[in-house]
């Protein structure tokens, strides 16, 4: 009988429990307390909160901001990013490995560093201003506002555009090029009416991720934007503004933009649904040698994108060796805000690997237990599972954190100011991409295997974490690395739940950007990069993939 009911238990359903146990309070719960915050004031319900907020005009055109300043940074990096990826797998580009982990970099930085290097380079004192009125006889437009928002995002996330668009066309079988080509398809004809169509969905998975960064990034417009206000600066101060005393305002606000957010979801899923079809190539493409003034006008194209959108953060890397006085950089080198990082503020840099440490394991381990939920045992609270754990990935940062602070700031659980409750915002935040990268891979190894191990004797757990895991390392580790790189960089949801305790390199890094202490900032910045750079080499060596793509 015992051995029965032994052969009987599936260890299975305790796990999708336990897993649906923790989004019920970690996620589903904090979203309530937003929700009751929102319509409820002194226990009486009442849309106050939300008349204040369509009455006034700014708050209106908040949104309208986001809005525009998101689909056109979405188009730039489209069309940045498209022809960007075609020539990189199309053709043999000088210095392409160099070049793809350049592009990396690019979109690994926190965005509030890219703005916070175009004011040092093209700011009122910016040495590139200085050196160009010096020399003609002009006055450079204005880095601040609409503009500088718009260039740095565009800048910012064209790479991920290129990753996923790369990825698609690895997927490209080479005998439909070739027969297009026989047919008298061929050079820019080609590019639209068969490349395009035959990545286009990827293109709208690209198209989205994009708007939602561009819609949800505040640190850039909090430091370039000046007068130019987006919804989630306004999220921000609005929620700290009410800190003294009721936060019902702030909570209103997350819930107008978890409504945009999601609708702006729903009807990417729509578009995607028509262009769903699935691609696999049994010749891929092969890159091919390209000469003369082509070979020119293609080579400077990439180089020249690639390098543009580098050069913030190599002037950073610059300027974090120059001597400083306050405020000011003064003509000779010296390592003093290097010292400084690592004598003031000296929590940075270990709670950054060590919040962000605990975050990446807890990632991996809930990422590989859900992706089995949802593709080995798929029933309906799996489906549950599957969908819960998209939801933070259309949900801004900072309404994550003003949701985790209103849940979790009284008893009988207080998690707020400590770096437990850090951790988990990162895990929500980022367990996404992890996820996905996970479910495609498990997908592709055949159930048979497990099913032989677990007819030698194996148990069911036993059998998928010695047999199944391992063959799940590639998408497990290209998961990992996305969601390590972003748990480290991660500013929005972090601002509002740090304190000095649990500040880490990116916050510390923004602390000192918005007091104008630009070189400690660089310093700053310079550990956070030489992070990523190594980050993204350890996952090369271990892979043994020499290319990164989604």
């Amino acid at each position: 009988m015992n051995n029965v009911a032994k052969k009987n238990f599936d260890i299975w359903k305790i796990v999708s429990l336990v897993i649906l146990a923790l989004y019920g309070l970690f996620l589903i719960y904090p979203l309530f307390k937003l929700l009751y915050n929102a319509f409820f004031s002194n226990g009486v319900f009442t849309l106050e909160q939300f008349q204040k907020f369509f009455s006034q005009a700014y708050y209106l055109k908040s949104i309208m901001n986001s809005i525009k300043v998101s689909v056109l940074a979405t188009l730039l990096t489209l069309i940045i990013g498209i022809p960007l990826a075609y020539f990189y797998q199309m053709y043999d580009i000088k210095g392409k490995a160099t070049l793809q982990v350049i592009i990396i970099l690019c979109s690994m930085s926190a965005p509030f560093i890219g703005a916070y290097s175009w004011i040092m380079l093209l700011g009122r004192s910016g040495v590139l201003t200085k050196f160009i009125e010096s020399i003609l006889p002009i006055r450079m437009p204005s880095i601040y506002g609409f503009n500088g928002i718009l260039l740095v995002l565009a800048l910012q996330l064209f790479p991920l555009v290129f990753l996923y668009v790369s990825g698609a066309l690895k997927n490209v079988d080479n005998s439909l090029l070739e027969a297009s080509e026989n047919m008298g398809c061929s050079g820019a004809s080609r590019f639209f009416k068969i490349v395009i169509p035959l990545c286009m969905p990827t293109i709208i998975a690209a198209t989205l991720m994009v708007f939602m960064r561009a819609f949800a990034d505040f640190g850039t417009p909090l430091l370039i934007g000046e007068g130019y206000q987006t919804f989630p600066v306004v999220i921000y101060n609005s929620y700290f503004a009410e800190t003294g005393g009721d936060h019902n305002f702030g909570a209103a606000i997350s819930v107008i933009a978890i409504i945009i957010t999601a609708i702006i979801f729903l009807i990417q899923r729509y578009v995607n649904n028509q262009f769903r079809f699935t691609m696999n190539a049994l010749h891929p493409i092969e890159r091919k040698p390209v000469h003369g003034l082509k070979a020119i006008l293609i080579n400077f194209y990439c180089w020249f994108v690639v390098l543009l959108a580098f050069m913030p953060q190599v002037y950073v890397m610059y300027t974090s060796f120059l001597k400083t006085s306050g405020k000011i950089f003064i003509p000779g080198y010296s390592l003093d805000s290097y010292k400084f990082a690592f004598t003031h503020l000296k929590n940075a840099i270990p709670n950054t690997f060590i919040i962000g440490g605990f975050a990446l394991i807890l990632v991996i381990l809930l990422a590989i237990l859900i992706a089995y939920l949802v593709v080995r045992r798929n029933n309906a609270v799996n489906r549950v599972i599957d969908t819960l754990s998209m939801v933070p990935y259309i949900i801004p940062g900072s309404v994550v954190g003003i949701a985790l602070v209103m849940a979790f700031n009284k008893k009988p659980l207080v998690l707020a100011g400590t770096a437990a409750i850090m951790i988990v915002a990162l895990v929500i935040r980022r367990i996404p991409y992890t996820i996905r990268s996970s479910t495609a891979t498990l997908q592709q190894i055949p159930m048979s295997i497990e099913e032989a191990a677990i007819s030698l004797g194996s148990s069911k757990l036993k059998a998928f974490f010695t047999i199944t895991v391992p063959m799940m390392a590639n998408g497990i580790l290209s998961g990992a690395i996305m969601s390590w790189v972003t748990i480290i960089t991660e500013l929005s949801t972090a601002i509002i739940l740090y304190n000095l305790k649990t500040i880490t390199l990116t916050l510390a890094t923004y602390t000192y950007v918005s007091r104008g202490n630009y070189g400690i900032a660089a310093a700053y910045a310079t550990i956070l990069t030489l992070a990523t750079v190594l980050s993204l080499l350890l996952y090369m060596k271990v892979t043994g993939n020499k290319e990164i793509s989604f």
